[in-house]
């Protein structure tokens, strides 16, 4: 009952958007010799799941997500000593590589991406923004990436989406890698015009996405 309890309230920390509270939790964790991994996955993650629901649902807005992202953060970063002491790994469903592309700085929605994603259990490669073609493509084939997400906020950097998957065929880099696109002026239909593999909205629908994409 103690560690339900106490998981509850990694959960509710999370919710909340709590970074020193997830921290608190996650110390109060390892001196009661709670495994990191079950706290991770039976304690904060949930947290996440319920925020992204929310999200998806309308019911919570950009800086809900952002808050619960730094606090989720926090909980992983206090856990992740103990976890290599024991040499325990979470369970890593894809590796991605992501960024905003060249000529755009606009960073908010893809780092609730990357976020969510980490959150989720990929293992995640934030390039950060104005994201030359090269450097996605070395970032690529450097981690051996299963996923690259390309973001764009303005209209005339959205071509820099099609440019860096010009760019990974030429080096012979596209067919093990799915890509996925997303920003305010990409949709579907231009997912599809450049050949990319999906466009996602937001960070809800772009974790649940990119699942699949790595699935497929």
């Amino acid at each position: 009952m103690a560690n339900e309890r106490l998981f509850e309230a990694m959960t509710q920390a999370i919710i909340a958007g709590l970074p020193d509270r997830a921290r608190e939790l996650a110390n109060e964790a390892l001196r009661g010799e709670i495994d990191p991994l079950a706290a991770i996955d039976q304690g904060f993650k949930p947290g996440m799941d319920i925020v992204g629901e929310g999200f998806a649902a309308g019911e919570l807005f950009i800086p809900d997500l952002m808050m619960s992202g730094e606090a989720m953060k926090a909980a992983i970063a206090t856990l992740e000593p103990e976890l290599l002491k024991r040499r325990q790994q979470r369970q890593v469903l894809g590796k991605v590589v992501i960024g905003t592309v060249q000529g755009d700085i606009h960073e908010i929605g893809k780092t609730l991406v990357a976020t969510m994603l980490s959150a989720n259990g990929f293992e995640v490669h934030d390039l950060g923004v104005d994201v030359s073609p090269q450097r996605f493509v070395e970032a690529v084939r450097k981690v051996d990436a299963d996923v690259v997400g390309l973001s764009a906020l303005l209209t005339t950097t959205l071509l820099n989406q099609e440019v860096v998957i010009i760019n990974l065929k030429e080096a012979g880099l596209r067919e093990r890698v799915k890509v996925i696109v997303g920003g305010v002026p990409a949709s579907p239909e231009w997912a599809e015009e450049i050949e990319a593999d999906a466009y996602a909205e937001n960070a809800t629908e772009a974790v649940r996405v990119v699942k699949w994409l790595v699935q497929a």
